[in-house]
């Protein structure tokens, strides 16, 4: 499935831990499908297109560079 639009990327304090290799999250990104997943540094900005790609909602740990985000003035 492919969202038709860009995910609405919020920034916050994240307390998840990474889905992939338990380090603490840096984006906890909703799914357009259902269900969320939690990503840290390393994978989201490994995965940031397919993230982009797939989710609705995107929350970025505050101060996290991702290459996805695009900070709003």
């Amino acid at each position: 499935m492919t969202a038709l639009l860009s995910p609405e990327i919020t920034t916050g304090s994240l307390t998840a831990r990474c889905d992939r290799c338990g380090a603490a999250a840096k984006a906890e990104v909703v799914l357009t499908g259902g269900g969320e997943l939690a990503f840290c540094g390393h994978h989201a900005n490994k995965h940031a297109g397919d993230i982009a790609r797939i989710a609705a909602k995107v929350t970025v740990e505050e101060g996290f560079e991702w290459p996805a985000h695009v900070p709003t003035a």
